[in-house]
């Protein structure tokens, strides 16, 4: 056999039919798609629409919901931290927060940050920075003579309340100022 020789196996590439293409194609004129009406013109929608009877999609029960409000943590085991401090994939040095966890593989997504919870062994004297801890986790680090902080977020609500009252305070000295 010889470089020039070399084609693809019968049937292999199989190639477009061109419709549209007059009538000895075989595929003239209408091309394929009929006479007239909503499915022989372009753009047509009708995926699940079963002829006005009710769509099964619309028959079906429906359960549950999705929280809109719901928190998305990465969540990590203690036993994938001490795997990954062992393999040598994490420094168990300084402080361990999400960037930390990510550059290690352990915590993949989590907008809201991430969430230690207890699974597997742990024996690491580590100090972490993270969004929020099982009450499993907390024990199984500080038992290991670690220490967990869970910084305190401020609801937005609270956060717009309380920079309206600076924001009323200061109107309120800024007015006794020219008074004086």
């Amino acid at each position: 056999m010889k470089l020039n020789e070399l084609r693809d196996n019968q049937g292999a590439r199989k190639s477009k039919i061109r419709v549209g293409r007059g009538i000895g194609s075989g595929k003239g004129k209408t091309a394929g798609r009929g006479q007239k009406g909503q499915k022989s013109r372009e753009g047509v929608s009708i995926a699940g629409f079963e002829g006005g009877q009710m769509p099964l999609h619309m028959r079906l029960p429906k359960r549950g919901f999705n929280n809109i409000f719901a928190k998305d943590y990465a969540e990590v085991n203690l036993g994938a931290i001490q795997k990954a401090i062992d393999s040598g994939k994490l420094k168990a040095e300084g402080t361990i927060d999400h960037a930390a966890l990510k550059a290690a593989g352990l915590a993949r997504g989590g907008k809201d940050g991430v969430r230690l919870l207890a699974k597997g062994e742990f024996s690491a004297k580590l100090a972490f920075l993270v969004a929020g801890v099982s009450a499993g986790a907390r024990e199984a680090v500080e038992k290991a003579g670690g220490s967990v902080e869970v910084p305190v977020i401020v609801p937005a609500a609270e956060k717009a309340a309380a920079k309206k009252g600076v924001a009323y305070k200061a109107r309120q000295e800024k007015k006794a100022s020219f008074k004086a």
